[in-house]
């Protein structure tokens, strides 16, 4: 995740009003609208799953010193979200053989506590969406595995020839570049009508989703970054700090 300077979440008008012009969300908050979601969108990479699938195919590839230490770069915010993903990839240049065979061999590891969490928010009816910076070859195999609908999956898309070489990225997807997870949450509320969605993340990017997102919850459950943790209003490290706050109603 590129990190970046952003705001705190701003809560609802109503609540903005309530609380006399306050404009930055508590704990509390953070939690009451997580509590009442109708939907919860979380990140992929060191958030639903275990590590960074770019690095991770990267180092599948040969290339994982190179790309690794970009993404390190990347991480002091000095380059575009779209930038850094294009750079990487052209140095990872991956087959879909290669990304297939990453799949079978090295699949997603799930964080702990995932599953459990977004199935008792399925059983409470509210939606689940993945948005992510990763690829949603990737992406998908995990929606899959926590029967979240492919429909619920937002990822950049790798692009390959016939022979299955790389041949680039999909740069249309609002997800390939920085601000896209926002553009994301402003669509799922214009097509759902959605009032109250919450953002699950690690990183700068899931961060400066809110607003338009209602609610941030930081994650530090894989990868501590400081710069979220201090900005955030409710920071978890385990999902089961998430589940705990459903069973309060």
């Amino acid at each position: 995740m590129i990190l970046i300077p952003v705001t705190r979440c701003r809560p609802s008008h109503a609540r903005v009003r309530r609380r006399a012009g306050f404009t930055m969300t508590t704990a509390a908050d953070a939690q009451e609208l997580f509590r009442r979601a109708q939907a919860v969108c979380f990140d992929v990479d060191s958030t639903v799953i275990r590590e960074e699938g770019i690095d991770e195919l990267a180092k599948f590839c040969g290339v994982g010193d190179a790309v690794t230490e970009m993404t390190r770069s990347a991480m002091g915010g000095s380059v575009s979200f779209h930038t850094a993903l294009s750079e990487r990839l052209s140095i990872i240049k991956c087959s879909r053989e290669q990304v297939n065979k990453l799949l079978t061999d090295h699949p997603p590891q799930l964080t702990p506590g995932i599953r459990e969490l977004v199935e008792r928010l399925h059983q409470r009816s509210v939606k689940v969406f993945l948005i992510s910076g990763g690829f949603r070859c990737i992406v998908e195999h995990v929606a899959s595995q926590l029967h979240i609908p492919l429909h619920h999956v937002y990822a950049n898309r790798l692009k390959f020839y016939f022979n299955g070489e790389y041949a680039g990225f999909d740069e249309s997807q609002p997800t390939a570049r920085s601000g896209g997870k926002g553009t994301v949450i402003r669509m799922l509320k214009e097509q759902y009508g959605f009032e109250n969605v919450v953002m699950v993340g690690d990183g700068a990017t899931d961060l400066e989703a809110c607003p338009p997102a209602s609610a941030f919850i930081g994650f530090g459950g894989n990868v501590v970054r400081q710069q979220v943790k201090e900005k955030c209003s409710w920071y978890v490290t385990s999902f089961g700090e998430l589940l705990k706050e459903l069973e309060k109603i």
